[in-house]
């Protein structure tokens, strides 16, 4: 490879903006016209919109403007399972949406594929792409993240779509910012952050990213808000744009906590007592799982209606399919095709009792069908929250109840997950009302006055 082939690797196609919309059907919300309005003008933005609000119609929209305006075909990556339930939304909104695992385009214009099926695609077939649940970036190794990157970086048109980008993950709106081409993560911790630890570049810290080592330059959190609101959009209600909330009012979530006492005793230990650190965490995790089985089975087996089981362990999900009547488990050891068919039986309602892992089904699945679920919580609040929201989300018409079984050694795993929900969703709140602002101020300025002379000169 010569200097300029390399030059030509890292460029990025430049601050191509997008074109007025060509299309807007009338299935849409107003707030999700306005979004898509802004989105298409932008021509490569960002999307945070919480679990329900219309994310796959307006990905849909979008990329069936980026045809019409193209006649080029457009591309929306998706976690696994997702693919498929694309394709029925695109059929119930009247888009013809075609699903490839191998990279064939067969004649469609709205091609729909799974993350891991990427590597059989070819960049130059696609003027526009869509990364839905794109907070699954940060999840991948370094490798596969960059390689979605590099595919998405001479694409003209580009939209991210996720509802838990931390406002608090400053990795998460860096990655982001970086496959939509604004600019990438480490030159946005250069430009906006410092080290906790006094050090001014974050290259010298690269490990300590992952932690909460990093704070604000002075006076530059107000500059950073401004530039993320350049490129995204953040919105959990309606009314958080300014419109209605209609009927995106979610139901009542009942949560309720069950403790588990486990039989066997940790060692050296009379009493059970909260576990310290992530070794004692994990031994009783396995010191209690029988009993955490067992109740999380019961409660699953006194509802009547669908009912998904939460595990972390191997283990855990054998225990919890054979204990509950009638489940079904989806373990990572499955082919891709046995997954789908089993998400594709359970959200159709022929299976009625599932079992799985939050890091396998936690990611854009439509479940208000179901309105039970158990847990077994771990230190991971984006997990659990996208977890619960596959239920709890809106359309959803029951309320619903998430029943959380631990033992009596972690009240420490408890109490993180709720300090992290206190910390996210304030920082959320603070995420939509700096972007209000900053969309406020710029609605105010008028900036196509005539420009007058001073009359000195």
């Amino acid at each position: 490879m010569n200097y300029e082939e390399f030059l030509d690797d890292k460029a990025q196609l430049g601050a191509l903006s997008g074109f007025e919309p060509l299309w807007m059907p009338g299935f849409l919300f107003d707030f999700q016209r306005s979004l898509l309005e802004w989105s298409i003008t932008k021509g490569k933005s960002a999307i945070f919109a919480d679990c329900g609000l219309g994310k796959t119609p307006m990905q849909l929209t979008w990329a069936q403007n980026v045809v019409q305006k193209t006649n080029k075909p457009a591309l929306i990556l998706a976690p696994l399972a997702v693919a498929g339930q694309t394709v029925r939304e695109g059929a119930k909104f009247g888009i013809e949406v075609t699903k490839s695992q191998d990279g064939l385009l067969r004649g469609g214009k709205l091609i729909v594929a799974n993350y891991e099926r990427l590597h059989y695609f070819n960049p130059n077939d696609f003027s526009g792409v869509v990364c839905d649940e794109s907070s699954i970036l940060k999840n991948f190794d370094g490798v596969t993240r960059a390689a979605i990157t590099q595919f998405m970086r001479k694409i003209p048109y580009r939209l991210l779509c996720t509802a838990t980008a931390a406002p608090n993950d400053y990795i998460e709106l860096g990655t982001s910012s970086e496959a939509i081409g604004e600019m990438g993560y480490m030159d946005m911790l250069g430009r906006f952050f410092k080290a906790n630890n006094g050090s001014l570049h974050p290259m010298h810290h690269v490990r300590a990213i992952q932690g909460d080592k990093w704070r604000f330059r002075g006076h530059a959190e107000h500059d950073f808000w401004s530039w993320v609101c350049s490129w995204a959009r953040a919105v959990r209600k309606p009314s958080d744009l300014g419109f209605d909330d209609g009927e995106f009012v979610l139901p009542e979530l009942i949560e309720r906590q069950h403790v588990v006492h486990a039989n066997a005793r940790a060692d050296g230990y009379l009493l059970d007592l909260p576990a310290v650190g992530l070794q004692e965490q994990r031994q009783e995790r396995r010191r209690s799982i029988q009993e955490r089985c067992e109740m999380a089975a019961k409660l699953v087996a006194e509802r009547d209606g669908a009912s998904v089981a939460w595990c972390n362990l191997n283990d855990e999900g054998d225990l919890l399919s054979g204990m509950i009547p009638g489940a079904k488990q989806i373990t990572g050891t499955m082919d891709d095709d046995e997954k789908e068919e089993l998400f594709e039986a359970f959200s159709s309602g022929q299976l009625i009792k599932l079992v799985t892992k939050p890091v396998i089904a936690s990611l854009g699945l439509n479940w208000q069908h179901c309105a039970h679920q158990t847990w077994f919580p771990s230190h991971s609040f984006e997990q659990m929250y996208q977890g619960v929201r596959r239920s709890w989300r809106f359309g959803q018409k029951n309320a619903v109840t998430v029943d959380i079984v631990t033992s009596e050694g972690e009240a420490n795993v408890l109490q993180n997950l709720q300090r992290k929900q206190a910390a996210a969703e304030v920082m959320f709140a603070k995420l939509v009302e700096l972007m209000n602002h900053e969309l406020r101020i710029k609605k105010a300025n008028n900036f196509n006055h005539e420009l007058t002379q001073p009359a000195w000169i």
